[in-house]
């Protein structure tokens, strides 16, 4: 049984901060999980950053059952929840069931995640009637990229906040088990926090949310595009690898690698 379930992410609101980060593949995921990282991601923004898309709009359901499949083989102990990609969930309550459940039997998924408010409270009711967890998204939403008007800070006026406001509190009441905040404001961030039952892990949101999410890529330098005014670099692996690349590169080069110490000796052949 996992350390870190939906029913203990739901009880450490209030509590201790929950660190929170995305993941994508195996390697990654057994080293987020050997920290103790108690939420893993896998968002679809592995669409932007293991398969070259300027958007999450054309990652697909096969996209994130394949990484979701190899995240799930290396966690141990904390929970995993996927994405549910543009369009998978958006036409009925029906669609969404049926993809969210290919979610977890075939990626193995403890939880999905749906971006939208009140609009797709049915949905999560659905979800969660059917034994499937969810974690709601609101603010920057990137599936609604193309209606939004580009990636923008959400909640900045006193119409959309009271919105924003307003859809937290339904999508805890129809049964999410946390919430995902981004790009808000960090004062409305603060107040949905204090508003719902449930945790809400911030990203670009300020520090009063119960937890905090960061793409890897980002905080480890390997992003190769603009990086986000809200990330905090934590390493630039991005230039340690490059360095890397290019010693090992010259060094075929100039016949230094491989040297002796790793190369495979024999004993000399004997004369025919």
């Amino acid at each position: 049984m996992k350390t870190w379930t939906t029913t203990k992410i739901r009880a450490a609101k209030g509590g201790d901060p929950i660190p929170c980060l995305t993941a994508y593949d195996f390697s990654t995921a057994r080293l987020i999980d050997e920290a103790g990282i108690p939420l893993v991601l896998v968002g679809d923004s592995l669409g932007n950053t293991m398969l070259g898309f300027d958007s999450t709009i054309p990652v697909t359901l096969a996209h994130m059952i394949h990484h979701t499949t190899a995240v799930t083989r290396a966690v141990r102990q904390a929970l995993v929840v996927a994405d549910m990609p543009f369009m998978t969930y958006q036409v009925s309550d029906e669609q969404a069931l049926t993809n969210a459940a290919r979610l977890v039997q075939e990626g193995g998924a403890d939880a999905v995640k749906l971006e939208g408010g009140s609009v797709i409270v049915n949905r999560i009711e659905r979800l969660v009637e059917s034994g499937i967890p969810v974690m709601g998204h609101l603010g920057l939403t990137p599936q609604f990229v193309n209606q939004l008007g580009g990636y923008k800070v959400q909640g900045k006026n006193e119409e959309d906040a009271r919105q924003m406001i307003d859809d937290a509190v339904a999508i805890a009441e129809a049964g999410a088990f946390s919430l995902v905040l981004e790009c808000v404001p960090a004062n409305l961030a603060r107040q949905i926090t204090e508003m719902v039952p449930i945790p809400t892990v911030g990203i670009g949101a300020g520090p009063y949310c119960d937890g905090q999410v960061l793409v890897y890529h980002d905080m480890l330098g390997l992003n190769t595009g603009r990086v986000p005014s809200f990330v905090k670099p934590y390493a630039d692996l991005g230039n340690a690898m490059s360095n890397a690349f290019k010693q090992f590169a010259q060094e075929v080069k100039d016949r230094t690698f491989p040297d002796a110490a790793h190369s495979f000796g024999m004993k000399a052949l004997a004369n025919p």
